[in-house]
């Protein structure tokens, strides 16, 4: 059984044979180059050798090309002669044609299988990111999650929220009194982000059924690992959405999977492909979740993997702890092209028979400058590297073929249909009912009372030596919902729902699904 993942390799003006060790593909890596340079068929390769390895994989299709996976590439295709020219070239002898296993996944359920998560499970931080959110708004919604904790309220998809925002809204004085001041302007602001991820499809991330991430790491009847692909070309028009959702998923990872040390090789490998998106304008502290996450998720046996136009993407205490890394040839037309080209040559081990930063600049389409995580985790010296021919079909399915794989796809049926069920929009709007029905009741009942009670009733009001009945029940319309609620909530609290959730890293639910 091959212990790495192949790459690529030389012949003149090459170095020598190029792969990527599975015993340290979880030390994680960088794809990087500029457009057109041969990003997507890297990524293409990567996961051709990580599936017949056995280990599944989790990539993003921005452009639609890389479904071309679950189908063998053929003697057709007008590359098929440079192909084997290419592999006769780096000595791969055992270069043949052949398809992955695939799973399509798509947020809109157009393309692939629905993917959905909860409200909750995406938690505030996360949250307040897709929203661009402000530090008030921020504390409102952590606000809105703290109460959604405490009174058993499930927050499952985007209406179970805004039902709450409303409840916190009509009762912000006494919210104010022990969570700081709570204005009907950062309320507002909310609700309208809410609109807008609405409108823009973000509706049918949240709900249920919710991924269960053992669907994503699978292996096939013949031992290969499901190549799960994200239908990302429409989702690419909200890059907000896109990247929360990645992040929510590599975070998920994080919190459900256990210790497994070093392993002999991934038990998942993630592709964050347009890593740009998640860093661009990111406040520090989810920068930071992020870094702390990939530090820690190597041990849980997940590699992560970041592909973007330029290193300087990526923030550098994160690019640090990427060691297994592609690069394939950036342009220098600028001043501040020049920079970041040699900053990402200084990022490399040098290697004596050329020049990192010209050999960047100069390798071609098919090409890349490379370094793998060698014995020890130690850094390969820099190579040029002729990348290796895909066995799978260069391009998209055609749409036809891409239904057919997901009719027979296990996963066909199992998220499907959207589930509703009871939560907190539900909850809230039974409450608010039942108290309207209890003031109905209480106010019929004391208009049917005899004339001469009601006229005791009213000379009471007028005694002054106790609470008139006119101003309780003022007051009974006017607080029954808080009451009932209150009274409702603590009822919740006595029974199954008393306790507090504890959240994760990036403030989803600790093994809460």
């Amino acid at each position: 059984m091959s212990t790495e993942v192949f790459l690529g390799g030389g012949g003149e003006s090459y170095g020598e044979r190029q792969g990527l060790s599975l015993k340290y593909a979880n030390r994680h890596g960088l794809i990087a180059g500029a457009t057109g340079t041969g990003k997507t068929v890297t990524l293409q390769i990567l996961a051709e050798g990580f599936s017949q390895a056995g280990v599944p994989v989790f990539m993003a299709d921005v452009k639609g090309d890389l479904s071309g996976l679950a189908k063998s590439g053929n003697a057709d295709h007008k590359l098929h002669g440079a192909f084997l020219e290419r592999a006769q070239t780096i000595g791969f002898s055992d270069f043949a044609y052949g398809s992955m296993p695939v799973t399509f996944w798509d947020l809109f359920g157009e393309q692939g299988h629905p993917v959905r998560t909860t409200i909750s499970e995406m938690g505030p931080l996360l949250l307040s990111r897709l929203l661009e959110l402000s530090e008030a708004q921020e504390g409102i919604l952590n606000i809105a999650f703290r109460l959604a904790d405490e009174e058993g309220l499930p927050l499952l998809d985007l209406k179970d929220l805004q039902a709450l925002l409303v409840w916190i809204g009509e009762n912000r004085s006494k919210l104010s009194l022990r969570y700081g001041n709570v204005s009907t302007a950062s309320i507002g602001a909310i609700q309208r982000r809410l609109l807008v991820i609405e409108n823009q499809g973000g509706a049918k991330l949240f709900g249920e059924p919710a991924l269960d991430l053992a669907d994503l790491i699978r292996v096939d009847e013949n031992g290969q690992g499901m190549v799960n692909i994200l239908a990302s070309d429409k989702l690419m028009a909200a890059p907000g959405l896109y990247a929360t959702f990645l992040l929510w998923l590599l975070s998920e990872l994080f919190e459900e999977l256990p210790e497994v040390g070093d392993p002999d090789k991934p038990k998942l490998v993630f592709f964050f492909d347009e890593a740009h998106l998640l860093f661009d304008d990111a406040p520090k502290v989810l920068i930071d979740k992020v870094e702390q996450v990939a530090r820690l998720i190597r041990s849980k046996g997940v590699g992560v993997y970041f592909i973007t136009q330029n290193p300087a993407d990526v923030p550098e205490d994160i690019l640090g702890q990427l060691g297994n890394r592609v690069q394939h040839a950036l342009r220098a037309f600028t001043a501040k092209d020049r920079k970041n080209l040699k900053l990402a040559a200084e990022t490399y081990r040098d290697n004596p028979r050329f020049k990192t930063e010209d050999a960047i600049r100069e390798v071609g389409v098919g090409e890349a400058v490379t370094s793998m995580l060698q014995k020890k985790g130690v850094p390969g010296i820099v190579e040029r590297t002729l990348i290796r021919p895909p066995s799978s079909q260069l391009g998209p399915l055609t749409g036809d073929e891409r239904k057919a794989i997901l009719a027979a796809s296990d996963m066909a049926g199992k998220y499907d249909t959207a589930k509703d069920r009871r939560s907190a929009y539900e909850i809230l709007a039974k409450r608010a009912e039942d108290a309207a029905q209890a003031a109905e009741t209480a106010e019929a009942e004391e208009e049917d009372q005899p004339a001469m009670q009601r006229e005791y009733s009213a000379a009471r009001r007028y005694s002054g030596t106790r609470v008139s009945r006119s101003s309780s029940r003022y007051r009974r319309k006017k607080d029954t919902f808080a009451s009932a609620m209150s009274e409702a909530v603590i009822k919740e609290l006595k029974g199954t729902t008393g306790r507090r959730i504890v959240r994760g890293i990036l403030g989803s639910f600790f093994k809460g699904r």
